[in-house]
């Protein structure tokens, strides 16, 4: 059974980059994998906002607002996704999940979520 495990600071300053891992446990997370992991997020008081995937190929995709901060990774040898939000700003705080799955609502797996809050 496939689990994920978001990890990361819970705090970060405003303009830093705000960086997160997602550890995949029970199955690969690269070719083998045929699947595509994805960082979604839910701001206080807001619906869930995709921020993009990274499939087992390695192929990326961003949402619009959050392609020119956004960068999502792999390790297939460790079994994780980073995910790294530059310039971070008050805005970006939020509950972060990571998901296998490309959109909504094909996602089959998810972690518990992390908060993190963006502050001066």
């Amino acid at each position: 059974q496939v689990q994920l495990q978001e990890s990361g600071p819970d705090l970060v300053k405003t303009s830093q980059t705000l960086s997160l891992t997602c550890t995949v446990s029970g199955g690969p997370i690269g070719p083998l994998s045929n699947s595509y992991w994805s960082w979604i997020r839910q701001p206080p008081g807001k619906g869930l906002e995709w921020i993009g995937y990274i499939s087992h190929s390695g192929v990326t995709s961003y949402s619009e607002s959050l392609k020119r901060r956004a960068s999502i990774t792999r390790d297939p040898s460790e079994n994780l996704s980073p995910l790294q939000l530059s310039s971070a700003r008050p805005k970006d705080t939020a509950v972060y999940y990571c998901a296998r799955g490309s959109f909504a609502p094909d996602y089959d797996c998810w972690g518990q979520g992390t908060q993190v809050t963006v502050s001066s």
